[in-house]
């Protein structure tokens, strides 16, 4: 483990580096040391911790100057082998041979990073190992560059076509409404940096990037005087520094790279933009538009002004009873806000974006009077000084709070200094906010502070511009057509050879995607350096009816509440019902104050309140389903007592009698569900596969699929008539409240608390608050709920605005608690990375392929993500279960599926997540004990049990019942020729 450090002085030199400044982190009880590498002036930031989940990360600050996607393309390329690991993928074979809690690389607009964590002192320097080679010693050979990049491909007609990982992940990523939104904003508001280009990649300019091009931008921006490196954790600084200069850094010369950013030159006048998306197919286009006024803002160096715009965003934008967000929602003009709202402290000029999705075209101008006429109001009449304080509090709250969710908290930690740090600023101010931020909230109190800067930034600031995005019916089918232009201008200048050289570099490729590595030149962990036990919690005390569970953690002070109702007494035809209410409940205020009023409160002293739909299969309880809803908030402990008097408000005295707030949740609620179809499609094309593969999957689909958003559209259609309007709003009100009458009951709860002694001991005495809050009649919930009839046989193809598809398949296998349990979690991985991820994405172009074993509901999935293919991918399911079936795997293969899997079991929760984890467990019956069977199960795993596993359960096209495609109408009708025998039934989303 570390030292401690203490001796050192700033100044001082450790293996090359200087140390510049060190500093306590008080509050998240942490201490700070930011060095300079010498000889090469590499940055480096180590953040001592206690925390056992160490991270790494090793940055670049890439600047293109086109939107060839060059800085993106050499994201993937690096990963695809270097010097010292000479194997075609060494990225996503790391994956496989670590224990890793986290492993990805992003590209930003300006930068590059290449972070992981993981809790294994040995993992971690293999990693570092690697991850090192990668970023400055890559091959970068031209086939990977055709593999993951872009390549010309020809078929047996002779005709060409554009393949490659990234080419296709970007015609997915332009296909989303919100990503053509952010982009063309961008290159909207910042026409003469490079943020106006799509750092991504533009699919129409990514074909015009050359091999060369990516080694000169290599050799520039990934030189170690353009890196910015990161650590954190209870692991020795020394050590890492010294493996850094000896790996790296001690090899270089310091250089110039030139890759400042410029700061956009301001305007003197604002300015009006129009943007298209595709829209190929719909039939109301009529209020499918965007409009958002956007300003650039202050320098990100400026640490003291970013502050004041953040708490800015959080009073004007910060909830829906927040000013801004409020009249633009008042205004009836659109569904919900734009996809760019907010403010926006990633690039080196910030900027501030607000308006409204939803819209007609030309009412864009009514959204941009809204918001400064709001704007002018606020800094006339000032702003509500518990605004003030509501906005200081969050910030007060979400710095307390460390959390490992979604991401590792070092990696949060990286990528909150990140953008101040790479381009010149004091990382430091960025984790030192607390005197700044007490310092503003005194002078907002007392003077007209925020109404100065609301005039500096927005009603005085010239350079900013009405963005309006607008759909295009036709946009798709055009974007299409000038690709194949391209490629036919493309095939007028290829001689035969030409073509021949074509055929024989994706042969090539082919050839090497198919080869068997040897693999030994990587690092790899061994079945020893898994721990046997499972990471087990239990409660400190539970309450005498066994309905109160008390967890006591160390959480910084931070108290956490988290009730389940049960639902499994609701009727069927309210079941469907239970997403829309976990949404409005908390949204539509209550019977005593308003939701501005209530939300405002909420905000006040609370973390946030969260109400989602829960539904699980209880597997050793003869696998019934368990459907609830989960309720949730936290707060620091000095607002216990109004965080109770609140929850007992909203589960007493709900209300659902604001039916134009109604209205507008509704419309958000669909924008939401509309969004996620083309960013998670993958995910809802296997729910849909498998809906009637168990009941909890069938209700899964029901509250969070496709399904939903069909419920939810149909609601919403009504509001164009205002006699079904009424109606559908006044049976929606009987609906929710009826829902709450049957679910807010004293039979019908189960509560987790956690927190400090003393925040228990308040929690039990405030406890009745809640309880006593509870109707005193009603029935008991935690049974299995009712069931709708579901088919027996699903083959379907979604129809969407996408340029490429997201397959699914299911089929049923054993579930958690049988002995072949484990088997199928190590199968699905071996599928996974030494099937699917070649012949899916290497060979197939698509981002990703994946086979997912749902131990719960015993589903076993495969899936696939951005894909230009739906038949070959189908067939490719099909194959990848004879591969399973052979079993040709190898001890090292089966063991690197096995760490992948304890991987998942092991990975490190906070005290809070911990508790709450076992709370679940607690109510779904789920032993330790079978935990622990479970992982003895995994380690024990060998070929013969898998290849006997996989005969016995794959045998025949365990697929050809379960499959669901999510797609556009263009690539659909272009593989319709190879879907005949599939039959499959075509549905609108």
């Amino acid at each position: 483990m570390t030292n401690n450090h203490s001796d050192y002085k700033e100044g001082d030199v450790i293996s090359g580096y200087r140390l510049l400044r060190k500093k306590r982190l008080e509050l998240i009880k942490a201490d700070y040391f930011e060095f300079i590498h010498e000889k090469t002036s590499a940055r480096h930031i180590h953040i001592k911790s206690s925390d056992s989940e160490n991270v790494f990360g090793v940055a670049f600050r890439t600047v293109p100057r086109d939107s060839t996607g060059v800085a993106h393309i050499l994201e993937h390329t690096a990963l695809c082998g270097s010097k010292k690991y000479n194997v075609r993928d060494p990225f996503f074979s790391m994956i496989k041979r670590s224990l890793n809690t986290f492993m990805n690389a992003f590209t930003a607009s300006d930068w590059t990073m290449y972070p992981y964590a993981s809790q294994n002192e040995k993992d971690f320097y293999n990693l570092m190992g690697v991850y090192l080679d990668a970023a400055f010693f890559p091959n970068l050979d031209e086939l990977s560059f055709m593999q993951e990049g872009h390549r010309l491909s020809v078929d047996e007609k002779g005709d060409l076509s554009y393949q490659g990982v990234v080419f296709n992940e970007m015609k997915g990523a332009m296909s989303s409404q919100s990503q053509v939104m952010g982009r063309s904003l961008l290159n909207a508001l910042y026409p003469d940096t490079t943020y106006g280009f799509n750092s991504g990649g533009e699919p129409l300019d990514i074909p015009s990037l050359t091999h060369k091009d990516l080694i000169d931008f290599h050799k520039v921006h990934y030189h170690p005087s353009n890196s910015w490196f990161f650590t954190y954790g209870d692991l020795d600084f020394e050590k890492h520094l010294q493996f850094i200069d000896e790996n790296v850094l001690s090899r270089f010369e310091k250089i110039d790279p030139g890759t400042e950013v410029d700061n956009q030159p301001r305007w003197d006048t604002p300015r009006e933009v129009v943007y298209t998306y595709p829209a190929d197919g719909e039939k109301d286009i009529e209020k499918k538009s965007q409009a958002a006024v956007a300003w650039l803002a202050s320098d990100i160096r400026d640490s003291f002004d970013t502050l004041v715009l953040s708490l800015l965003d959080q009073i004007m934008l910060g909830n829906s009873a927040a000013p801004l967000y409020k009249a633009l929602i008042d205004s009836d003009l659109g569904s919900s806000l734009t996809d760019v709202s907010g403010y926006d402290a990633d690039n080196k000029d910030t900027f501030f974006a607000a308006g409204l999705k939803g819209i007609k075209a030309e009412d864009a101008a009514k959204v941009e009077k809204v918001i400064f006429d709001t704007l002018t109001e606020l800094w006339e009449k000032g702003i509500d000084k518990e605004l003030i304080e509501t906005a200081v509090h969050q910030f007060e709250f979400h710095r307390r709070e460390i959390t490992n969710t979604p991401m590792p908290y070092g990696i949060k930690l990286l990528l909150g200094i990140g953008s101040t740090w790479f381009h010149g600023g004091d990382p430091l101010s960025v984790l030192l906010f607390d005197e700044d931020l007490e310092k503003i909230r005194k002078k907002a109190l007392k003077e007209r502070f925020f109404e100065d800067y609301i005039k500096k930034y927005f009603l005085d600031n010239h350079h900013r511009v009405l963005m309006i995005l607008n759909p295009d019916p036709e946009k798709g089918k055009n974007d299409a057509l000038k690709e194949k232009a391209q490629l036919d201008e493309k095939r007028k200048s290829l001689t035969e050879a030409d073509i021949e050289k074509i055929r024989e570099m994706e042969e090539t490729l082919t050839r090497l995607q198919e080869s068997r590595e040897d693999l030994s030149c990587l690092p790899c962990l061994e079945i020893s350096d898994i721990s046997k036990e499972v990471k087990t919690d239990n409660p400190d005390k539970v309450s005498e009816n066994k309905n109160i569970f008390y967890y006591d953690k160390p959480t910084s002070e931070i108290f956490y509440f988290t009730s389940i109702f049960g639902t499994g007494h609701l009727p069927k035809e309210l079941m469907e019902y239970v997403p829309i209410f976990t949404f409005l409940v908390s949204r539509t205020g209550t019977k005593q104050r308003d939701y501005i009023d209530f939300t405002r409160k909420v905000d006040a002293v609370t973390g946030g309140f969260g109400l989602a739909p829960l539904v699980r299969t209880s597997v050793f309880d003869n696998n019934s389903v368990f459907s609830g809803i989960s309720f949730g908030t936290k707060c620091l402990e000095r607002y216990q007592k109004d965080m109770f008097e609140l929850i007992s408000e909203l589960i007493r005295d709900y209300s659902f009698d604001d039916t134009k707030r109604i209205k507008s949740l509704l419309l958000q609620f669909r924008s939401g569900l509309e969004s996620a179809v083309v960013q998670n499609g993958h995910k809802l094309a296997i729910s849909l596969a498998s809906r009637n593969l168990s009941s909890a999957s069938s209700i899964a689909e029901q509250w969070s699929g496709i399904s939903q958003l069909k419920l939810v559209r149909e609601i919403t259609d009504s509001f164009s008539d205002k006699d079904k309007e009424e109606k559908t709003l006044s049976l929606l009100k009987e609906k929710m409240t009826a829902i709450a009458g049957m679910c807010f009951n004293k039979n019908n709860y189960k509560v987790c608390m956690v927190g400090g002694a003393g925040n228990l001991d308040s929690g039990d005495e405030l406890f009745p608050l809640f309880s006593d809050s509870l109707s005193q009649e009603g029935i008991n919930g935690f049974i299995a709920p009712a069931l709708s009839d579901v088919k027996k046989t699903i083959l379907e193809a979604w129809t969407t605005q996408s340029s490429v598809s997201f397959v699914g398949a299911a089929c049923k296998v054993p579930s958690f608690g049988t002995k072949e349990a484990p088997y199928f979690s190590v199968l699905s991985r071996l599928l996974k990375s030494n099937f699917l991820h070649r012949e899916i994405r290497e060979k197939g172009g698509a981002y990703g392929g994946f086979a997912l074993y749902n131990s719960e509901e015993g589903i076993f999935s495969c899936g696939s993500y951005r894909d230009p293919n739906i038949r070959r991918t189908i067939d490719t399911f099909e194959k990848g279960m004879d591969f399973l079936k052979k079993g040709d795997f190898d001890l090292d293969e089966i063991k690197e599926a096995i760490l992948q899997t304890a991987s998942d079991l092991d990975k490190p929760d906070t005290p809070a997540v911990s508790a709450k984890k076992d709370f679940f467990r607690k109510i779904l019956n789920i032993p330790d004990e079978k935990r622990q069977e479970f992982k003895e199960l995994l380690l024990s795993t060998d070929n013969e049990k898998l290849v006997n596993t996989a005969q016995k359960y794959f045998s025949g096209n365990v697929f050809k019942d379960n499959i669901a495609v999510i797609t556009g109408k263009i690539p659909l009708e272009k593989e319709k020729p190879l879907l005949k025998d599939l039959c499959l039934d075509e549905k609108e989303i």
